[in-house]
C-alpha cells in the first residue's frame, strides 16, 4: 500500500465505510443546524418571541440534556474516527454491535442502507420544518402560537421528535456502536418530560 503524507492513497474497504458513515453523520447535523439558522430568525419575525418557557428546574435543564445525548455520540464518532485515518480507535471498538450475527458483508451493507436513510430522513425534515414554519421553537410557546395540522402534523403529533429517535437508531447502525442508543434513551426520556 502506498502512503502520502501519512493517508493511504487507496482506502480499504472499512475505511471506505466509515468515511461515509462520518460524511453522512456531518452532513446530517450541517443539514440539521443550517435549517435552525434559516427558520429562527423568520419564526421570530413572524410569530413573535417565546413568551412562555418552563419555569421548574426539570423544564429548564431537559432541552440541553437531549441535546447533549443527541450531539455528544456523534460528534465524537466524527471526531475520533477522523483523526484516526477512518478507522475507530480500539476504545470505540470495545462499544460496537455483535459482528457474531452478521457477515462482515452484511454489515457493510446495513451500514450503507443506514447512510443512505439518513438522507431520505434529511428530507423528511425539510418537509416537517417547512409545514412547522413560523411555529418552530425548542420549547416554549410563541406570542402568535396555532397548532400545526398539515404535512407530518396531520398525521404525527412530534414528527420532529420521530425523526430524531428514529436517527439516533441510524447514527448506531452507521457507527456500528452501542453510544447512539444510550443518546437514545436519554432522548426519549427527555422527549417524555417535555410532551
Amino acid at each position: 500500500m502506498y502512503y502520502i503524507a501519512g493517508l493511504t492513497t487507496l482506502p480499504s474497504a472499512a475505511q471506505t465505510v466509515e468515511g461515509l458513515a462520518v460524511f453522512t453523520t456531518f452532513r446530517h447535523f450541517q443539514y440539521v443546524l443550517s435549517g435552525i439558522r434559516a427558520i429562527a430568525p423568520v419564526a421570530n419575525a413572524e410569530a413573535g418571541s417565546i413568551r412562555t418557557t418552563p419555569t421548574s428546574f426539570i423544564g429548564k435543564i431537559i432541552t440541553p440534556i437531549h441535546g447533549l445525548a443527541y450531539f455528544i455520540p456523534s460528534m465524537t464518532y466524527i471526531l475520533c474516527v477522523t483523526f484516526n485515518r477512518f478507522v475507530q480507535p480500539a476504545w470505540m471498538q470495545r462499544m460496537s454491535l455483535p459482528d457474531a450475527y452478521f457477515t462482515y458483508e452484511n454489515k457493510v451493507g446495513l451500514r450503507v442502507a443506514a447512510c443512505a436513510a439518513t438522507f431520505v430522513l434529511m428530507r423528511f425534515i425539510g418537509r416537517t420544518a417547512k409545514h412547522l414554519g413560523n411555529q418552530w421553537h425548542a420549547i416554549g410557546r410563541r406570542e402568535k402560537s396555532r397548532v400545526v395540522q398539515t404535512g407530518p402534523y396531520a398525521v404525527v403529533r412530534h414528527p420532529g421528535y420521530a425523526s430524531v429517535l428514529i436517527q439516533e437508531l441510524l447514527f448506531a447502525l452507521m457507527s456500528w456502536s452501542y453510544a447512539p442508543l444510550v443518546g437514545l434513551g436519554i432522548i426519549a426520556g427527555a422527549f417524555a418530560v417535555k410532551m
